[in-house]
């Protein structure tokens, strides 16, 4: 490990990063990598490696595997020590940070300074309330500040920066970057250090609404589902629905979490990166021979699944309430909502023949 942070470290400076940088990224990738399984393999078919030692090399590469977080957390620390110029430089940023922010108060901080912050940024100009971004694209912050806006070069997730940027005496924390790690760590820091200072989060979508929720968050907005909404509140006004019940429909959605928009069926164009994560929505029609038939909803205990039943429907097309005991019949077709894999266990679970 000591030999691969050196070599990684003395990489990363020849390519010409700093001192802390370089140092920081040693330590980083200086646990053995899961190729290194392959190459052990490898090794010990071409007779490059005794067998005696495969078993002692393959401990050491899991050990090394296991050291890393506590190395990771650590490499701070041992970066401040080794390295007096990162320390300069995070001293002087924070300095940066602090004097943008010391005569400001209730102003608004803006954690990333990526398309949705920096026009935040303009409506909170155009009301005149003030506000401090921290962004850590160096280049972005260059320019922005250069045109006069109040962006600094900091890491949100740092209870330093946060205390910099005037924490204590801000009116609210947004967080506008897709990072839900980072998103968290924000939240627990303003928790653990100014619990009175609101939170808003913006997301892609509702994947980790309750989590970001039950970290602090005052307010989610998941960004797909609101893009629905606004749409939707659009086509309701055009096609003759009053604002004011248009309004109240989509203030309904937000106060129920998105309830009605959570989850949506599949197809062939959809973006399937993260969509073992997210959640979705299967329809079930029940034949004559499913065992379930002539069994109340709730005996089938889909909640227990993670699966929740979005809604009944008769094969006469009549919807029943899903709330009420409800006994399955033959043609049935119920809407779930849930993870792939529960959906795949609910599935198999009201099919089964009897």
């Amino acid at each position: 490990m000591l030999g691969k942070a050196l070599l990684v470290t003395l990489l990363a400076r020849a390519l010409g990063a700093s001192a802390g940088v370089s140092l920081r990224t040693g330590l980083y990738l200086a646990q053995a990598g899961e190729f290194g399984f392959v190459l052990l393999a490898l090794a010990t078919q071409q007779r490059l490696l005794p067998a005696s030692l495969q078993s002692p090399v393959l401990a050491s590469m899991v050990l090394s595997m296991l050291a890393t977080p506590f190395l990771v957390m650590a490499s701070n620390r041992i970066v401040m020590r080794l390295s007096a110029n990162d320390w300069l430089m995070q001293s002087v940023a924070l300095t940066g940070i602090a004097r943008r922010s010391l005569n400001t108060e209730a102003h608004v901080i803006i954690a990333g300074y990526g398309r949705s912050g920096q026009n935040l940024a303009r409506l909170l100009e155009a009301e005149h309330i003030a506000y401090l971004a921290l962004d850590l694209d160096p280049d972005r912050v260059r320019q922005a500040a250069a045109a006069g806006q109040s962006v600094v070069f900091g890491d949100a997730a740092r209870l330093q920066s946060l205390v910099a940027a005037g924490l204590a005496r801000a009116s609210a924390v947004v967080i506008t970057h897709h990072d839900l790690p980072a998103a968290l760590k924000i939240l627990r820091l303003v928790q653990d250090h100014s619990p009175a200072v609101p939170v808003i989060v913006r997301t892609l979508d509702d994947a980790g609404l309750e989590q970001l929720q039950a970290a602090g968050a005052t307010a989610v907005v998941p960004e797909a589902v609101e893009g629905s909404l606004m749409l939707a509140s659009h086509a309701l006004a055009l096609v003759g629905v009053p604002m004011p019940r248009v309004m109240r429909i989509v203030q309904a959605q937000r106060d129920a979490r998105y309830s009605l928009l959570r989850g949506y069926f599949h197809g062939a164009d959809d973006d399937t990166s993260n969509e073992l994560a997210q959640a979705r929505l299967l329809s079930i029609t029940l034949p004559l021979q499913a065992a379930c038939i002539g069994q109340t909803l709730g005996n089938q205990e889909l909640p227990a699944l993670g699966v929740t039943v979005v809604s009944l429907r008769r094969a006469s097309g009549t919807l029943v309430s899903c709330e009420s005991p409800m006994v399955l019949h033959n043609g049935d077709t119920l809407v779930l909502s849930g993870l792939l894999e529960a959906l795949a266990l609910a599935e198999t679970r009201l099919l089964r023949r009897g």
